[in-house]
């Protein structure tokens, strides 16, 4: 059999998996020996497999040594993604039995007999096929065989030398199955990669992995999401600094006069605005107004922690916006997020291609309790919501939050988390009493782009239409949470009247 294509010029070896060759700046680095870890389960062979078929697209010759699993399971597990590993080269190595009375060693331990003939048979399989990219799945079996740490170190780098000269791109999986803390594979293979698996009490397993080491690349660190769909896996590598995209000229509207002039003329480009209140007092409604009104000539974006889709467009329907169109022009996406669905970096990765791919201008989060509820979260809340957030302003993306505080009525209302100070633009909506009718009102607390209107006006979404009155001078406790009008019924909306 001839040689293999040579591999590309950048010396890199597509993993197979564009996530993670993004991580590993192009591949995994050619002619050396790489590490893939995890405990079982974790998607190391289904990585292995990527990897491979990835070389057989490129017309490379491709050898999977399995020294645990058989050919026949292997195919298995490319039949349940969709594959052939037709090309692929399969050895099959599995251990000696100790039925055969042949093969019950009684003068010698069997890491002096079966250690060196598994060796022997993979340099075998090597030289036959002159593979470039080989796998060897997994060195639990040779850790076993070799007894102690100094023999299955020397054993390792032999191999390492081995396939270093015969110019093999190797990936060696170890299954932590023997030692957990044994650090001997990691500190003799070029690059390590480490797969996790991380169960919650509710919804899909989180999985995750982590560039340990790659020598000579500047890899991107950290933990990145993953998932094993039908076709392998997939990787969100975490948002990173992107270049500030355009802003436009004019401001996001929300079509409502009094409502505009409220914010100072309408939101900001590039922002993050937090519309804060109880729950019931319209938060999603007025958002979703800016969402409705913008996605006439940009593209936008919902994104449903809490409501059904169904109801959510009924009432935005309900309340003259128009929606259906919009949807069905592919102007605005609504999509339904289901607990437990996603990991942090996989909405985020959803977000993000939707803004790059589609251009997208606008995105409303609705609710971050629901989100922080939905995904799981582990650690840092915070920081995986101000990664998304600062990508978004970046891209000069118009960002709506929705958060609903505790309570419905009182002096202790409080939110989930604090995002504030994430927030370029803060709404707070409360209800008030007067005339003996609960009401809502609307005020703007922060807005860290130019100025807004100090006072505090009617909101209402009555009468098929979102209204926002004119200032009412006499109120008192707002912030406190208990908010009290005192003053007469000349700037109160008339329920029973349409704006005009």
């Amino acid at each position: 059999m001839s040689d293999s294509p040579t591999p590309p010029d950048n010396g890199r070896a597509s993993t197979g998996v564009p996530g993670l060759d993004t991580l590993l700046g192009g591949g995994f680095p050619i002619h050396r020996l790489h590490l893939i870890e995890g405990d079982p389960g974790s998607g190391k062979t289904t990585l292995a497999l990527q990897f491979l078929l990835e070389g057989r697209r490129a017309g490379e010759s491709c050898l999977y040594v399995t020294l645990s699993e058989t050919a026949t399971e292997l195919r298995g597990i490319a039949a349940s993604h969709g594959w052939s590993l037709d090309g692929l080269e399969l050895c099959e190595l599995a251990p000696s039995e100790a039925g055969r009375p042949d093969e019950q060693y009684t003068l010698y331990h069997p890491a002096e007999i079966e250690l060196g003939q598994m060796v022997k048979s993979i340099l075998s399989a090597t030289d036959r096929v002159h593979p470039s990219r080989v796998v060897l799945d997994s060195l639990s079996e040779l850790r076993l065989l070799a007894r102690d740490s100094l023999r299955y170190r020397r054993q390792i780098l032999a191999l390492k030398e081995f396939f270093s000269t015969r110019t093999c791109t190797v990936l060696v999986l170890d299954d932590h199955t023997s030692d957990s803390e044994d650090l001997q594979l990691r500190s003799i293979a070029h690059g390590v990669v480490l797969l996790e698996q991380e169960p919650y009490e509710y919804g899909r397993s989180r999985r995750r992995l982590r560039i340990v080491k790659i020598r000579g690349v500047a890899a991107i660190e950290g933990f990145h999401d993953f998932r094993i769909l039908r076709g392998g896996l997939s990787v969100f590598p975490q948002l990173g600094s992107v270049s500030r995209g355009p802003a436009l000229p004019t401001p996001v509207s929300s079509g409502v006069r009094e409502l505009d002039r409220l914010l100072g003329g309408g939101l900001s480009w590039g922002t993050t605005t937090l519309f804060m209140g109880p729950a019931g007092v319209g938060k999603s409604s007025v958002a979703a107004q800016y969402v409705t009104a913008t996605a006439v000539e940009s593209p936008a974006a919902i994104y449903l922690f809490d409501e059904r889709r169904s109801i959510f467009v009924s009432r935005c329907e309900a309340l003259g916006m128009d929606i259906q169109p919009r949807l069905k022009s592919g102007h605005l996406t609504l999509e339904q997020i289901e607990p437990g669905e996603l990991s942090p970096g996989e909405f985020a990765h959803r977000v993000s291609e939707r803004v790059e791919k589609n251009g997208c201008r606008i995105v409303l989060i609705d609710s971050l309790n629901g989100y922080l509820n939905a995904i799981p979260m582990g650690h840092a809340p915070l920081v995986r919501m101000h990664e998304l957030l600062a990508y978004l302003n970046e891209r000069q993306v118009a960002t709506l939050l929705v958060a609903a505080q505790h309570g419905v009525i009182g002096s202790h209302m409080v939110s989930p988390i604090d995002v504030s100070y994430l927030a370029d633009c803060v709404v707070l909506l409360r209800f008030f009493e007067a005339e003996g009718r609960i009401r809502k009102a609307i005020s703007v607390v922060k807005k860290r782009t130019g100025k807004h209107e100090s006072a505090i006006r009617e909101l209402s979404l009555e009468s098929g239409t979102v209204r926002v009155g004119e200032p009412l001078t006499d109120f008192h406790g707002v912030m406190t949470g208990v908010p009290q009008y005192r003053g007469g019924s000349g700037p109160l909306l008339d329920h029973g009247k349409t704006r005009e």
